[in-house]
């Protein structure tokens, strides 16, 4: 039985809190091993990668063989049916056409001191985006991270996705080839992102490091960045729906279940003001449960995590949902419009019964790499911005630096920083000379 709770009853708020609190993601150590294959991959590069990919893949590999070639590549996208590849082009082309439109533009303009001031954005070089491999395949992830960096401009991409036992899902290097990757390595967790982030003699290092992993590569991202930047650390995947009693309970059921079906650590909450609504999608969510492929993971993370709040009104649902800060928040009710005015924190909203999670998963546009675990309090989902760097440009004339530059002199002396004070009144004693001159 997932957590059942009401905002009238006693004990409430201690309760809610201890949802907020709950840890659910995997407990185990592995920061000490994690560093260990950085630092193995960092001092014997290839030589490391070969013998941690037998290790953990099962699959003996060569300087030659890290790197899956452009024929095989396009040799198994090529057994992708033609039904499948339509969807990935369209995904595809969503997702592009979406992600285009977050471009910035640069800017320059003159004050009215004479200065000229602005900035420009320019992509990273490089980009090393992460792909789970085995049975944990994402070809939608390939396209949500490559996509982006492509619009973006980035010169290189660069794809790791892990082989245990040579398998490599088609769909994923399909996806690959339609993204417009440059380079695909089978190579997977922590070593992976060791070899992106330091490089070795058949990996390129890269710039960026962007994608979802298991708890070995989310420490592995924690620990290069700096040496590289990277997308986020993200957690078990969420989602809370805001509903009232005009939504379809079955919908909203199916809603949650998608989530809980990526990981029995996976969260699915909802919130509605309707106690009898609650009780008909408790009981869709235990009629449909048990029908599904991945009964026994979504199963679990129902059972553990999941959670129905009946609150007083809307008002108070997306007050708690703003509490919550979830990756994703669907909101189903008579005005949804309404209720998204009162959301400050969410990775991505969703309008109206007609608008599922799950077609954002694949097809709707924005991406779906979103903040975990609370971060939308603070943080966005991955887009163009994150492969730009944004570059500030100045030009002061004489005038204007006589105009401010007394300003910084006097702050520079304030700080004791001499150099910087003279350098400032250098330039402006020499203009001031030259004037009087004139």
């Amino acid at each position: 039985m997932p957590h059942l709770l009401d905002t009238a009853a006693a004990g409430f708020d201690q309760q809610f809190r201890s949802l907020l609190s709950a840890k659910r993601e995997d407990a185990e150590d592995v920061g000490a091993a994690v560093d260990n294959i950085i630092a193995d991959v960092r001092d014997r590069g290839d030589a490391a990668l070969i013998e941690l990919t037998a290790r953990y893949d099962g699959l003996d590999v060569t300087p030659q063989t890290l790197r899956i070639p452009p024929e095989e590549i396009a040799a198994a996208a090529a057994t992708v049916s033609a039904d499948d590849r339509a969807a990935l082009t369209l995904a595809a082309s969503r997702v592009r056409a979406y992600h285009a439109r977050q471009m910035p533009r640069d800017e320059s303009f003159t004050d009215p001191e004479g200065a000229t001031l602005g900035w420009r954005w320019t992509p990273v070089d490089a980009a090393g985006l992460y792909v789970p491999g085995g049975q944990a395949s994402y070809p939608s992830s390939v396209l949500m991270n490559a996509v982006p960096a492509r619009v973006a401009g980035v010169g290189r991409l660069v794809v790791c996705v892990p082989a245990p036992g040579g398998q490599l899902n088609p769909l994923v290097l399909a996806a690959c080839q339609i993204a417009g990757v440059d380079e695909v390595y089978r190579i997977g967790g922590a070593q992976a992102i060791a070899a992106l982030a330091y490089g070795t003699a058949t990996v390129p290092a890269v710039d960026k490091i962007t994608g979802p992993g298991n708890a070995y590569v989310a420490a592995a991202k924690a620990r290069v960045f700096g040496r590289v930047g990277i997308d986020m650390i993200a957690g078990p995947s969420e989602v809370v729906i805001i509903a009232d009693g005009t939504a379809n309970p079955e919908w909203l059921a199916l809603d949650l279940l998608a989530q809980a079906e990526h990981d029995a650590d996976a969260q699915s909450i909802l919130l509605t003001p309707d106690a009898e609504f609650a009780r008909s999608v408790a009981a869709e969510v235990d009629r449909l449960l048990p029908g599904l492929p991945r009964a026994a993971i979504a199963g679990a993370s129902w059972r553990d995590h999941g959670a129905i709040v009946v609150t007083r009104d809307l008002a108070e649902a997306a007050e708690l949902s703003n509490r919550l800060a979830p990756e994703h928040l669907e909101i189903c009710t008579d005005d949804p419009d309404a209720v998204a005015a009162r959301i400050r924190h969410a990775g991505a909203i969703f309008l109206g019964g007609w608008t599922p999670e799950a077609a954002g998963d694949y097809v709707s546009g924005p991406n779906h790499v979103l903040p975990t675990a609370r971060s939308a309090r603070f943080s966005s989902g991955l887009s163009v911005m994150d492969f730009l760097k944004r570059t500030t440009i100045s030009r002061l004339t004489p005038a204007a630096l006589a105009a401010i530059g007394p300003a910084a002199v006097r702050l520079a002396e304030a700080e004791g920083l001499g150099a910087h004070a003279r350098s400032v009144a250098a330039r402006i004693a020499q203009h001031a000379g030259q004037g009087a001159r004139s």
